[in-house]
């Protein structure tokens, strides 16, 4: 892909609506907080029918579903994606993260590695799913998809 088409579509901003989100523990924050930084400083998001960015993203919750609220030069779209897919999914990570950070507080390097190990698989299973879930809509490429999963699992953490 070229340097340019990178350049155009783009997310700048990423917002996670704050009526959506509950208290979380540290480790969650934290994870939030490392996903939209590294989303922000490289990613590829380009809405169907948008001829460039730079986008502004606004993630949340309605009635059990997802919604992308997209907006850039010329374009704004609200995107909603069933979360039924993703639910099975989303509780699996949920486990092996508190597994995870468990582990890294108490558990040998070869247990955290093999956890480690896990939990990327999963994130790979999920960003696949959004990836299909997006296709019409919007395109993105893996490490963008896996790091709003991150995001998508923010919006359902209880601490």
């Amino acid at each position: 892909m070229a340097d340019d088409d990178r350049q155009m579509h783009r997310l700048q901003s990423v917002e996670l609506d704050e009526e959506s989100l509950a208290a979380v523990s540290r480790d969650q924050e934290q994870e939030r907080q490392i996903a939209i930084f590294d989303l922000l400083e490289e990613n590829h998001f380009h809405p169907e029918g948008a001829e460039k960015g730079p986008y502004d993203l606004r993630m949340g919750l309605i009635e059990n579903r997802l919604i992308f609220d997209v907006h850039g030069p010329a374009y704004e779209r609200r995107h909603i994606l069933s979360l039924s897919p993703f639910r099975s999914l989303i509780k699996d990570y949920f486990l092996i993260c508190d597994s995870y950070y468990q582990a890294i507080r108490s558990s040998t390097p070869a247990q955290i590695e093999a956890l480690d190990m896990g939990r990327r698989g999963l994130h790979n299973e999920a960003s696949d799913l959004l990836r299909t879930r997006l296709a019409g809509k919007v395109d993105t490429d893996i490490d963008t998809a896996r790091r709003l999963f991150t995001l998508i699992c923010a919006l359902h953490w209880r601490g």
